[in-house]
């Protein structure tokens, strides 16, 4: 009888406005949060580098033929670079100032050696447990990344000479020797290598940093180490800025991760948009809800006054107003959440068609998003209920 007295004068058109609202900027809110973090997922666990990072070196043109353009980086270079403000960071790529050759050393495979090129990247950069990219001098194996490239062409040699190809987890349980050698050929040295990674990314083997200062400390001629590749770190959903300082400096990078940087930026972007329109929805919607609230208890004002100078506590009024309206955004946010099911499954779909793999599992952080929302909801009806009740009182 209490709840038939209080909300007799609703209008219902307008609840049912704010209730839609409500529900179209919960379920976009849902929606691009979850995205924008999947979508920042893409790739990970799939390359040695960090997200967002790739590797650039300077176009080659006729001039650098003739040498009358520069292919290395200096100093001043990398500090300019260092200063744009879409940069998180630079740093060098060092690769090897002596002569390396890598063969195979496991009675299980057949014997093979290639002189190779082998560079190291900051530890920084690398998505790889730190304790498994360490060496130190005297140790008997140094742990190596592997170019996909190579056990392709490792396996189309084994192949040749009628021996089943290898799996990853297979070559990464074989064992390995680099051979050390100075230029002038005096000075040589082995060492055991086990791959623990493979990258498409970089074309080198990739070592860690203490082995490479060994290597050129102990086996280079003493020429001076020039840097002709560098990592760069750059902000998220701001790759057009990166991309746009490598034209204007003649840098390049490899095609696939410039794709996989343009992709993740401009869908980054899209759903950013998304998310701060769903953001207005939601609060305006909300607005409306505790707009409607005081404006059906300034209806029932007289049946507010009467209920309490017959005995009825405030508190028990502001619980019913607060409870109603808690319980109208619990269902517009149970229908936001079933239709952002559904929603989800299409998008899944769509992506997976256009060649974005990403992870269809559900993300905690869209529905902390939406407990937030409530919860700031639940305050705000709260003080309103209580507020428009005891203004009577």
């Amino acid at each position: 009888m209490l709840r038939k007295l209080l909300f007799r004068n609703q209008d219902r058109k307008q609840l049912i406005i704010a209730m839609i609202g409500a529900f179209m900027g919960i379920t976009f809110l849902i929606t691009s949060i979850h995205y924008l973090i999947r979508v920042n997922e893409f790739g990970e666990g799939e390359e040695i580098l960090g997200p967002n990072t790739i590797i650039v070196q300077k176009t080659v043109s006729n001039a650098s033929v003739i040498s009358l353009a520069k292919t290395d980086f200096s100093k001043a270079e990398i500090e300019k670079m260092k200063q744009e403000p879409f940069i998180l960071d630079v740093k060098p790529v060092i690769a090897n100032n002596f002569s390396v050759s890598f063969q195979t050393d496991d009675d299980l495979v057949p014997y093979f050696r290639s002189d190779v090129f082998i560079q190291t990247l900051d530890k920084e950069f690398l998505e790889i447990e730190a304790a498994d990219w360490e060496w130190k001098e005297g140790d008997t194996v140094v742990p190596i990344i592997m170019p996909r490239d190579f056990i392709v062409m490792l396996n189309t040699f084994m192949s040749a000479k009628g021996i089943p190809q290898i799996s990853d987890d297979l070559a990464m349980d074989i064992n390995f020797k680099f051979t050390l050698e100075s230029v002038d050929g005096q000075k040589k040295e082995w060492v055991n290598a086990k791959i623990i990674g493979f990258t498409s990314v970089v074309a080198a083997i990739l070592v860690p940093e203490n082995f490479m200062t060994y290597g050129n400390d102990n086996f280079s001629d003493g020429s001076e180490q020039k840097i002709t590749q560098i990592m760069i770190s750059g902000k998220e959903s701001e790759f057009g800025l990166v991309e746009e300082m490598l034209t204007k400096r003649g840098l390049e990078s490899k095609e696939s991760q410039m794709v996989i940087g343009r992709l993740k930026s401009m869908i980054g972007t899209l759903f950013l948009v998304v998310l701060g329109i769903s953001i207005i929805a939601v609060f305006v919607s909300c607005l409306v809800l505790l707009q409607y609230m005081q404006l059906l208890m300034s209806r029932n004002a007289y049946e507010v006054r009467t209920l309490i100078r017959i005995g009825y506590h405030p508190r028990i009024l502001v619980r019913r107003f607060f409870f109603y309206f808690v319980k109208v955004f619990g269902i517009v946010a149970v229908i936001g959440i079933s239709l952002f099911v559904l929603l989800k499954i299409f998008l899944d779909s769509m992506f997976e068609d256009g060649g974005l793999y990403i992870d269809t599992t559900l993300t905690a952080g869209s529905f902390l998003a939406l407990l937030l929302a409530y919860g700031l909801f639940t305050l705000a009806s709260y003080l309103t209920a209580n507020k428009g009740i005891y203004n009577e009182y």
